[in-house]
């Protein structure tokens, strides 16, 4: 075991372990470390904890030193200075006639690299804007082309729900999702009714996954023939997953009536759900492909 602190860069971004040595650090703490892009300035996202040495990436990088008030006023400069590069990178981009939105810009803690994020449709040839960006910064920099995921995570906004995005609020890493995940939750299959702002498949998809998945076990399919606990048999019509009801057209003397029945009161075999999704819409085959083939960058390479 192996004690280290969480250490996170930006909101909502990838957590990083680091040894907090002699320090006492504690959750909310601003601390500065080094990483691959250099020395940079984070935040602590929890106590100091004991991991698994297999958890953690070799060699274990100590914290300098927590944030004194002069790195606060630096770090605080910094995001000042990324708004004017923002603006002048602009500039440029409209300059040089490129096809590329540009999203964020980000100094290094250490003033070592400026970081700019952006989206197109293609390959950038961007050689000659890099050139007019060192000569305005004098100083490292790097042109980050993302996806339109990472986009959405940099932007925030507000999501059909009327909460703030996952992703920019609290959602580390994007995690697969799939058609079939709303499938197994009943939902339409409506392009604009499961995509979220950024156009993909809805990252909350997957939070109640496992949960419609073990309810789904216990019910039977639509079109199954069930017994009921009175003698009756009948083909299932529809499913309340949540609620674990099932609605069943039986034969009542010379008439069928469909009636609700909780799963507990049936008998049937049960049989194992199909995953494959027969995807009729072209909207959404091109969303599942999209969600197929989409390399999703990171943002972070500390």
């Amino acid at each position: 075991m192996i004690k280290v602190i969480g250490v996170r860069f930006r909101t909502a971004g990838k957590i990083y372990f680091f040894n907090p040595g002699k320090f006492n650090i504690k959750r909310g703490d601003h601390v500065i470390v080094e990483t691959a892009r250099g020395i940079e300035y984070g935040t602590v996202v929890g106590d100091p904890r004991e991991v698994e040495n297999s958890k953690v990436i070799q060699p274990l990088k100590p914290v300098l030193r927590i944030a004194t008030q002069r790195d606060d006023e630096q770090e605080a400069g910094n995001k000042i200075k990324e708004k004017e590069a923002f603006k002048i990178c602009l500039e440029k981009i409209q300059k040089h006639k490129l096809e590329m939105k540009l999203i964020d810009a980000e100094y290094t803690f250490d003033n070592n690299k400026v970081l700019f994020y952006f989206t197109a449709d293609g390959r950038i040839d961007f050689r000659e804007l890099v050139k007019d960006l060192a000569a305005v910064f004098k100083t490292r920099i790097e042109l980050r082309q993302i996806g339109v995921r990472d986009e959405t995570k940099i932007l925030g906004g507000i999501g059909i729900c009327g909460r703030e995005l996952c992703c920019h609020r609290h959602l580390s890493e994007f995690v697969p999702v799939s058609i079939k995940m709303a499938k197994e939750q009943n939902l339409s299959l409506n392009p604009t009714k499961i995509s979220g702002v950024c156009g993909r498949l809805m990252c909350c998809l997957k939070n109640e996954e496992e949960t419609y998945e073990e309810l789904n076990r216990r019910l039977p399919n639509a079109g199954d023939h069930v017994t009921t606990e009175d003698g009756l048999k009948g083909e299932v019509h529809s499913v309340n997953v949540l609620r674990q009801l099932v609605k069943v057209v039986v034969d009542v003397g010379d008439e069928k009536e469909i009636q609700e029945y909780r799963v507990e009161q049936l008998r049937f075999r049960r049989k194992h759900k199909h995953n494959k999704v027969d995807v009729q819409d072209e909207t959404l085959k091109k969303l599942e492909k999209l969600e197929k083939e989409e390399s999703r960058s990171k943002l972070d390479d500390n």
